[in-house]
């Protein structure tokens, strides 16, 4: 897939609008807790500041629900970001209006402005054509950098690009295409696919999607239990997906069809409750005993998976294998993080649990690639037309 990128254009003297994603996490005394989404914006800011360009930057923050909303301010942002490129970021006091038109208007080739949370419009979610005008009438063109909104059809990812002709992706957004373009269209084999975490729906279009592209599949968290249920085995207490059980059992029929590699655990970590004060152990096979809940992948399958991450030449990793945020159960997931890290593979990993692991594990530089939107990774490998994709096409 080819984009129009910000390296065909010269944005010398004009004004920029940069959507980007600095949905960050924030504590209670609203500090940023994870950077990662900002530092990731800050090659497409620093090529556009050494092009003397004005950069008018924009992002959601939170959920506010169309209202402003104090705790989802852009200001902590605006400090972090000041302090990243060592320049002044005006934050202003909204996304739109007459004072945001003074500052942009008074801006010099240059300066940077970080534009208030766009969700503190409802307009924003709506893609309300006047919202998206308003948008536009702020710059002389349009930079998409922001991966994990652009299955979003809002106005400043879609509508905006109605009155701005002129666009183009972002660095980071060259990246992450470039990166699943590969995965979805032509992977080196053996591929595998590792899924897990909690919303089996979530991840079954995609998994149709790379059936005839995949050799292994190996699974973890609630994705696991699913599976394991619809084979009519026992899971305990397991948190299962029960509306998907029919969708698990006509994947079954596929992966044997295509006579795939499929694994679900072969043995597991249980625990009487989820809690860091649980009673737990190991079970010696892959069903959970009756009244306990399945919390992490056991040795045997730790073992099992990391042959299959050995013998992978492309990787693709959506969540965890248990509920690695307790420290006990913990271990899969790290475990399956470092055989990764370790593997003579294309290594691509999308969702927030699965990147936090392998950062836990100290190996997130060792991953060819890691996606900063799971969401948007997973519709686009389902083959799904992302909306901020598409208007980026040449």
């Amino acid at each position: 897939m080819e984009l129009i990128t910000i390296k065909d254009k010269n944005y010398s003297g004009k004004r920029v609008f940069v959507r980007v994603d600095y949905n960050v996490p924030l504590d209670k005394n609203l500090n940023i807790t994870d950077d990662t989404r900002i530092r990731a914006s800050l090659e497409t800011v620093n090529f556009l500041l050494a092009q003397n360009s004005i950069l008018i930057l924009a992002s959601h923050l939170g959920r506010p629900k169309g209202k402003p909303n104090p705790e989802m301010s852009m200001a902590p942002v605006a400090k972090r970001l000041s302090e990243l490129i060592q320049k002044d970021v005006k934050l202003a006091p909204d996304c739109v209006g007459a004072e945001v038109k003074k500052i942009v208007d008074t801006a010099r080739p240059g300066d940077v402005i970080l534009l208030e949370n766009l969700r503190f419009h409802p307009e924003e979610e709506e893609n309300d054509e006047n919202f998206s005008k308003e948008l536009a009438d702020l710059a002389d063109c349009y930079v998409n950098d922001a991966f994990g909104t652009c299955h979003r059809a809002h106005a400043s990812i879609v509508g905006i690009t109605n009155f701005l002709k002129d666009k183009a992706a972002g660095f980071l957004i060259e990246k992450e295409v470039n990166a699943l373009s590969k995965i979805l269209e032509k992977p080196e084999r053996p591929f595998l696919l590792i899924i897990g975490g909690a919303k089996v729906s979530d991840k079954i279009g995609m998994l149709k999607n790379l059936l005839d592209k995949v050799d292994t599949i190996i699974t973890g968290g609630v994705m696991a239990y699913t599976f394991i249920k619809a084979n009519n085995w026992e899971t305990g207490n397991s948190k299962v997906e029960v509306d998907a059980l029919p969708l698990a059992k006509e994947i079954y029929k596929e992966i044997r069809k295509r006579h795939l590699e499929f694994h679900t655990p072969l043995d597991h970590v249980v625990a009487d409750k989820v809690s860091e004060d649980a009673h737990f152990f190991t079970t010696e096979r892959g069903t959970v005993p009756i009244g306990w809940i399945g919390v992490d992948i056991g040795p045997q399958a730790i073992d099992e998976y990391s042959d299959c991450i050995r013998r992978a030449k492309t990787i693709f990793w959506n969540g965890p294998m248990g509920i690695f945020e307790i420290p006990q159960f913990a271990k899969g997931t790290i475990e399956i993080a470092k055989a990764v890290a370790a593997a003579n593979a294309f290594s691509v990993i999308g969702g927030g649990d699965s990147i936090a692991a392998v950062q836990q594990a100290g190996v997130a530089d060792k991953i060819s690639h890691i996606c900063t939107g799971g969401g948007a990774s997973l519709e686009f490998l389902e083959g799904k037309g992302l909306p901020g994709i598409d208007i980026l096409k040449k």
